[in-house]
């Protein structure tokens, strides 16, 4: 234990950790400001010195494997919330700076994702059972950020209409107007976009889980001649359209692949048409995607920094025509993922088993204090190749919101 409590003992300083060591002796750590207050057993001496190097990843296989437990009154969330309040006093010890100095170094390699490993990446989330996906997402199947304008009292559901209006006012489509969607998930953002504007969507997607979904959903909802359901690589794609929409896919490309979406973009755009690209970001300089997630959640993923986006457009001579930042919308948003997951836990451990669970746990839990508390937000560009392809006023967007929000409220 003396590697590791040294570590925490410089780590906690807002609330406390009790460490209960397998020979059973209690370690106290921080307690000097006010914070969450945890007790956590480590039943497997190896731990000590793993959770030392690499506590991010090593915590997390810890307590997926139940050789890191909690007593009554702690849980997964309180440490993670403990660690999430600390994390500038733990990225500034010595061996986690070390750590990250490595992991940047690799970050080229470990987000690679050629034509292929691409799919072989996003078929490793996404082409887990529908059935537990339905357990904790809304009716629609959204799974990204919700747009919430009364985080109090709204539900995920109504946030995930609003999103769905926010995003499709932004397009300024007509019936007859062609979209090309990159990354189409369940199907439900090109649902309401040919059910609320009369646009055709053509929606691709590299998992074949989803589309198999998608098309059931479109097919059942009388719109399966508006959406063409495709599954291929976006970087195949050929043709252009009026409208590029991009929701949640960025984040899956890789570092050294930005140049390639967003060339591909561009491609794709008729002359005068413009793209929309909702994506996950952070606020801070380039840095790395966590350990625990690219091995267990989502292999080959990052989430690109401001700068590297705004270069990478630069570079792919894009007009950005609108930037808008969410801060704490995915915060919200994951909140009630959690949230529901927890109410269907059973159900869920029948779809998979307990270590599965804990792994969504942690992972939920992760993300929703990243949100919190670490440098990531979302942000929603327009795109296009002309100076005046967009507005060049924003009134066209709230005014389209507002006419849409009040149908929705009279439906």
């Amino acid at each position: 234990m003396r590697l590791l409590s040294n570590l925490l003992k410089k780590f906690i300083r807002q609330g406390s950790l009790r460490v209960i060591d397998a020979d059973g002796v209690t370690h106290l750590f921080g307690g000097t400001q006010p914070g969450p207050d945890v007790t956590a057993r480590i039943s497997d001496r190896k731990l000590y010195n793993r959770l030392f190097l690499n506590p991010e990843l090593y915590a997390a296989e810890a307590y997926m494997d139940g050789t890191l437990t909690f007593e009554a009154g702690s849980g997964i969330h309180d440490f993670l919330l403990l660690f999430s309040v600390n994390r500038s006093a733990l990225y500034s010890y010595g061996s986690q700076r070390l750590m990250r100095r490595v992991w940047r170094a690799l970050r080229r390699w470990h987000q690679a994702n050629p034509v292929g490993v691409a799919a072989k990446n996003a078929r490793h989330h996404y082409d887990i059972s529908g059935d537990l996906y339905r357990l904790f997402l809304d009716e629609d199947m959204q799974y990204s950020c919700a747009y919430f304008r009364d985080p109090e009292n709204e539900t995920l559901e109504q946030a995930q209409r609003n999103k769905l209006i926010h995003a499709t006012t932004k397009l300024g489509l007509k019936p007859g107007m062609s979209v090309v969607e990159i990354g189409s998930g369940w199907g439900g953002f090109a649902m309401h976009i040919a059910r609320a504007t009369g646009a055709h969507v053509t929606a691709i997607n590299v998992s074949p889980e989803q589309l198999k979904i998608s098309r059931e959903r479109a097919a059942a909802a009388g719109l399966g001649d508006k959406i063409e359901f495709r599954e291929i690589d976006y970087r195949n794609l050929t043709g252009q359209f009026d409208r590029v929409v991009s929701v949640g896919m960025m984040e899956h490309v890789g570092i050294g692949h930005l140049d390639e979406y967003f060339m591909k973009v561009r491609e794709l755009l008729k002359p005068d048409g413009y793209a929309f690209i909702h994506s996950i970001g952070r606020m801070s300089q380039p840095g790395t995607t966590g350990p625990f997630i690219r091995k267990y959640i989502f292999p080959g993923a990052y989430v690109p920094a401001l700068s590297e986006t705004f270069a990478s457009t630069e570079r792919c001579g894009l007009w950005v025509d609108d930037a808008e930042i969410l801060r704490l919308h995915y915060t919200y948003t994951v909140r009630e993922w959690r949230k529901r997951f927890a109410a269907n836990r059973e159900k869920a451990k029948a779809i998979y088993d307990e270590r599965f669970c804990r792994m969504w746990e942690f992972y939920l839990s992760a993300v929703e204090l990243e949100f919190l508390h670490g440098s990531h937000m979302v942000f929603q560009l327009l795109l296009s190749t002309k100076r005046d392809a967009v507005p060049i006023t924003r009134d066209f967007m709230f005014d389209a919101e507002r006419a849409a929000q009040a149908k929705s409220r009279a439906s």
